[in-house]
């Protein structure tokens, strides 16, 4: 879903309303006390992250467009730990409380592992004909790349 200008802003969102569909859906064991902690980060990692990052290993993400997706995680996760921004919990230890890396992290091993498909194609394979062309002839503007 890209834009005019070839930006992926409503991409991002349209994939952060998903996992937040697919939480709404899940609240009744998320939001249950009763259900250990680890078990619903386990829960968390195998149903709603894969809907936000669905395929995001072929956008060309911008740092808000992580950082919106991390805020959106850490929103997740403290509401299920039962925390607010306001019991100034740091972020590293709700993470170690329901063992979730960061989404960041995620989002950089989806990118190398299409990258990884992408590269054991064959040459002649229209996913590989737009992909790692160098072009030399370019002229290249004298700040900083």
């Amino acid at each position: 879903m890209l834009q005019k200008d070839g930006d992926i802003d409503e991409d991002v969102r349209h994939r952060i309303s998903a996992g937040w569909l697919k939480w709404r859906q899940a609240s009744g064991v998320l939001c249950d006390r009763r259900v250990p902690q680890k078990l619903k980060g386990k829960f968390y990692r195998t149903a709603i992250r894969p809907a936000m990052l669905y395929g995001a290993e072929c956008w060309p993400t911008k740092r808000r467009h992580v950082q919106q997706l991390s805020v959106a995680e850490m929103r997740m996760l403290r509401w299920f730990c039962g925390h607010t921004r306001r019991d100034r919990v740091r972020n590293e230890a709700i993470r170690e409380r329901v063992g979730v890396v960061p989404i960041e992290e995620k989002l950089t091993q989806h990118r190398l592992r299409w990258f990884g498909h992408v590269q054991r194609r064959p040459p002649e394979a229209p996913v590989r004909s737009g992909v790692l062309k160098r072009v030399d002839e370019v002229k290249r503007g004298r700040s900083r790349p």
